[in-house]
């Protein structure tokens, strides 16, 4: 079964804190899911690879370490994912960045793919699909299901806030693919929205409603 990792670090929670308030504005909300992303970054990165180097510092020859060639995918899911890819790409400013589209079918209720642009490498990718909301997990799977019949195989979803209802469906949908997440919250209400939540992050990071 994946991995639930929530990051408990006093930054990301802080700024969490002002990204749930209703009275945050669209470009306060959007600063702040943008520092937010890199926080994240920073921790969802931890484990790539290293490699030893021989430099050469002002004062002296010297051995160092630097990535070892690992190559990174950003994937948001359009449109609240784009929210957070230039956060990570801060971090990160040699990654490709693809896009998914997807949208709920008012008969079906499921998701269904519009969008596709991907780099041509993913399956040599260390992937993070990027979705602030983890609410029903129907888009997120089948985001990371569309990604896998393209050929990906390392795959990562990051996420601001998370229902249980939504990992419980990516966990048994995609038991290889590890949740990285701020916070998880209390549960769905009638509407499919996260409770406490923080609204749309779609209509509060683009202004629209």
């Amino acid at each position: 079964m994946s991995r639930v990792y929530v990051f408990d670090h006093p930054l990301i929670q802080h700024k969490l804190t002002f990204i749930r308030d209703k009275n945050t504005g669209t470009k306060e909300f959007r600063e702040l899911v943008d520092e937010v992303a890199t926080l994240m970054a920073y921790e969802i990165t931890r484990d790539l690879p290293l490699e030893d180097t021989v430099i050469e510092t002002p004062v002296s020859t010297c051995r160092a370490r630097v990535i070892s060639g690992k190559k990174v995918g950003l994937i948001p899911i359009l449109r609240a994912g784009l929210g957070m890819v230039d956060g990570i790409l801060k971090l990160i400013p040699a990654a490709k960045v693809g896009h998914i589209g997807l949208y709920r079918d008012p008969e079906t209720l499921q998701p269904v793919e519009y969008y596709v642009k991907l780099p041509t490498d993913i399956e040599e990718r260390d992937l993070i699909v990027i979705d602030p909301m983890l609410a029903t997990g129907g888009s997120a799977s089948a985001a990371l299901t569309a990604l896998k019949q393209r050929g990906a195989k390392n795959l990562k979803l990051m996420c601001l806030i998370a229902a249980p209802e939504g990992i419980k469906v990516v966990q048994e949908d995609h038991p290889d693919v590890d949740i990285y997440v701020a916070a998880v919250d209390e549960k769905l209400n009638d509407h499919g929205y996260i409770v406490p939540g923080l609204g749309d992050a779609g209509d509060r990071l683009f202004g629209t409603k």
